[in-house]
C-alpha cells in the first residue's frame, strides 16, 4: 500500500544523503514534488511524486538483485576484503532497510547470489521449510572413493562442531574430481565441511543454481547484476509454487 513519508527521511533511507543535505537541495531547487519545487524537508510525499535533479528516485519500493559474485569478494561488512557492494551504485550501501545477501558465499566461492532489502524474501529463500535448493559445482583435491553419494544422501552425516545431521543432499559425479552437489539447507561453509567430513578438500566452488534459477540462464558476467521484483524472482526460483 502506498504511504507518504517525510521528504528528508525518504531521501536519506534511499541512500542519497543525510537529512541535513535535503534542506540545501531544496534551497538550490534540485527537488520537485508533483512537478512543483519542494518546499520543506518535512513535506509529506509519495516516493513516485519526487524528482531529484529531474530524475525519479532509485528503487523506492525496495531493491532485489540477481548477482554473479566474483571470487575474492566478501558478503559481510565485518569481513576483511573487497565487499560485493563495490559492484553496485555507491549510495545503495546506505539504504535503509539495508541490503543483504541471501545466504552468504565465502570469499573463495563464486556464483549465483541474491541481494535484497526484503526480509520476507530473504527468509523465503533460506528457510529449509520452503524447499528451495542450492546447487554447487565443486572441484575436489582428489577423486572420490565411491561411498560419498550414499553418505550425503543418508541424512546421517554430522559435521564437525554440529550436533544434528545434514539434510539429505544429492551428489552427482561429473568427472574424476568434478562433482555437482544439491543442498536443501544453508550452514556455515557447508559444502567445504561436508567434503572435509569424508576426507577430501574443495579446491574450487561455484553456486550454479538457486532453485530452478541457473547462473547460466542469467547471462551475467562476473560482478554483474540485474534488478528484479521479488515476485519475478520467485517465479524463476520456484515456478511450481506459482
Amino acid at each position: 500500500m502506498r504511504k507518504t513519508e517525510r521528504l528528508d527521511k525518504l531521501l536519506s533511507n534511499l541512500g542519497y544523503g543525510a537529512r541535513k543535505d535535503v534542506r540545501h537541495w531544496i534551497k538550490e531547487g534540485w527537488i520537485s514534488v508533483d512537478g512543483k519545487p519542494a518546499t520543506s524537508p518535512a513535506q509529506k510525499v509519495f516516493a513516485d511524486q519526487v524528482l531529484l535533479e529531474g530524475k525519479q528516485l532509485d528503487h523506492a519500493d525496495g531493491l532485489t538483485m540477481i548477482y554473479h559474485k566474483p571470487l575474492g569478494t566478501v558478503c559481510s561488512r565485518k569481513e576483511q576484503g573487497r565487499l560485493i557492494y563495490a559492484d553496485f551504485p555507491e549510495r545503495w550501501i546506505d539504504r535503509k532497510p539495508s541490503l543483504s545477501s541471501v545466504g552468504r558465499l565465502d570469499k573463495e566461492t563464486s556464483g549465483l547470489l541474491i541481494v535484497t532489502d526484503d526480509g520476507q524474501l530473504n527468509h523465503q529463500l533460506t528457510s529449509p521449510k520452503h524447499h528451495i535448493s542450492k546447487t554447487y559445482a565443486v572441484t575436489l583435491d582428489r577423486p572420490l572413493d565411491g561411498s560419498e553419494i550414499e553418505r550425503f544422501a543418508s541424512g546421517k552425516l554430522i559435521l564437525e562442531d554440529d550436533d544434528r545431521p545434514c539434510l539429505p543432499a544429492e551428489l552427482t559425479m561429473l568427472g574424476e574430481t568434478e562433482v555437482s552437489l544439491i543442498l536443501h539447507e544453508g550452514r556455515y561453509h557447508q559444502v567445504r565441511r561436508m567434503f572435509a567430513a569424508v576426507g577430501n578438500h574443495v579446491n574450487a566452488l561455484t553456486r550454479t543454481h538457486i532453485g530452478s534459477l541457473s547462473l547460466q540462464s542469467t547471462a551475467l558476467g562476473t560482478g554483474e547484476y540485474n534488478t528484479i521484483t521479488a515476485e519475478e524472482l520467485m517465479r524463476l526460483v520456484a515456478p511450481d509454487s506459482h
